[in-house]
Order: C-alpha cells, then sequence, then structure tokens
C-alpha cells in the first residue's frame, strides 16, 4: 500500500460535543444493548455527529434499521435544533411508509433533540415505543455510534476539506447510496444492506406462498 500511496482511512479523536442536556423524566432503555432484530422496521438506533468545515461546524443525523443496518433516514444542518433529527425521521418514515406496522421501537440518546415534544409526537403518530440509553453512556447506543464511526472514517475523514454544509449533503447523499446498495457489510454476510433486506422479503413471500399452497 505504501508503494502505491495508498492508506486505510482512520478516526480522528477531537470532537465537540453534539448531545445537549434534555430536562425531564426521558423513557426507559428498551434495548439494553442487544441490537439485533428479527426483522425490518423492528429496532431503529438515531444518532447525531459532526462535520468540521471552512464555514463552521455542521452536523449529520441517521437514522438507522438494526435489522440490516440499512440507512433509512439522515439529514445535515449547520445548526443542533431539533428539527435536524425530526427531518431525518421524517425521511426514515417516508422510506418505510409502505411497511410500518406499529411494532417499531426507536432508540436514541437523551438528547434535547430526541426527547423534543415534537420528536416524540412524530414517533406517538406512527405507533413506535421510545427508548433512550442511559446518561453518559455511548455503549447503549453502540450501534449508532458505529455508523457515525465508518462515515467520519470512509468520507469525513477520508475526504477532508469541507466547505460547509451544502458539500456535505451532496457527498452525504452519494455515501448514502453507496453504503446501502453497494458496500459490502460484514453484519449481513458480507453483502450490501439492501440486499440483505430484499432476501428477507423474498423468503418471506416464498414461505407465504408455500403456505397458501398448502391450504388449497
Amino acid at each position: 500500500m505504501r508503494e502505491l500511496g495508498i492508506e486505510g482511512a482512520c478516526a480522528r479523536r477531537k470532537r465537540p460535543r453534539t448531545t445537549l442536556p434534555a430536562g425531564g423524566e426521558p423513557p426507559a432503555d428498551l434495548l439494553e444493548r442487544d441490537f439485533d432484530a428479527p426483522a425490518p422496521n423492528r429496532r431503529w438506533v438515531a444518532d447525531l455527529t459532526y462535520v468540521p468545515t471552512a464555514s463552521g461546524w455542521v452536523y449529520t443525523a441517521f437514522v438507522m434499521d438494526l435489522y440490516s443496518r440499512m440507512i433509512v433516514g439522515w439529514e445535515v444542518a449547520d445548526h443542533l435544533r431539533a428539527d435536524l433529527a425530526l427531518s431525518a425521521l421524517e425521511m426514515a418514515i417516508w422510506s418505510r411508509r409502505k411497511s410500518l406496522d406499529g411494532d417499531l421501537v426507536h432508540h436514541s440518546d437523551r438528547g434535547v433533540q430526541y426527547t423534543s415534544i415534537c420528536y416524540s409526537e412524530r414517533l406517538a403518530e406512527i405507533g413506535a415505543v421510545r427508548s433512550v440509553g442511559s446518561k453518559g453512556d455511548s455503549y447503549d447506543n453502540a450501534a449508532a455510534e458505529s455508523l457515525n464511526s465508518l462515515y467520519k472514517k470512509e468520507l469525513i475523514d477520508f475526504r477532508g476539506g469541507w466547505h460547509g454544509v451544502t458539500d456535505v449533503i451532496l457527498e452525504t447523499m452519494e455515501w448514502v447510496a453507496w453504503y446501502n446498495e453497494t458496500r459490502l457489510h460484514s453484519f449481513c454476510g458480507n453483502i450490501p444492506p439492501k440486499e440483505y433486506e430484499d432476501a428477507f422479503y423474498k423468503a418471506q413471500e416464498s414461505a407465504t406462498s408455500f403456505a397458501n399452497s398448502q391450504e388449497s
């Protein structure tokens, strides 16, 4: 790799605080560090991360499905207001609108973005149950933290030289599409998350067809 001028992507250690404390009593931790899911749209995790740019800090919010590790929603903005996280959630709801059945647990940290009234009400509208990790413990949302780490290593830190929110949005859009549809994911048995989910639905269709044929 040295002879070819190739080097691996490495994570940076220094980062600003992206979680603001929220008041009131938050929901319980329903995952308890169990980041597996029996099917799509049973468990989502959400988190925020930061991007240093020439224009100042930019923040990216992700929503990920734990069954396949697919990114189902995301948003980039130059602020940490609640609508940053809410926009990512809205994308997730829209992208899964045909398969949400009210049996979803949404897990996040205790940041004010995720415990805000508007965010909580939107989850209630789709019948999702809220779950949050314990205070100051990143391991309680480790799957989302792992996604943030990949995003930083494979795109943000690897490329560098970010000008502002616009170029981060455009490149994040391309990275998410690549991550979901092309990148081989070890969790999925070294196939892309989308392919992993497609296999799940095909197996369901086959099982339903077989059951119907037996009944007839």
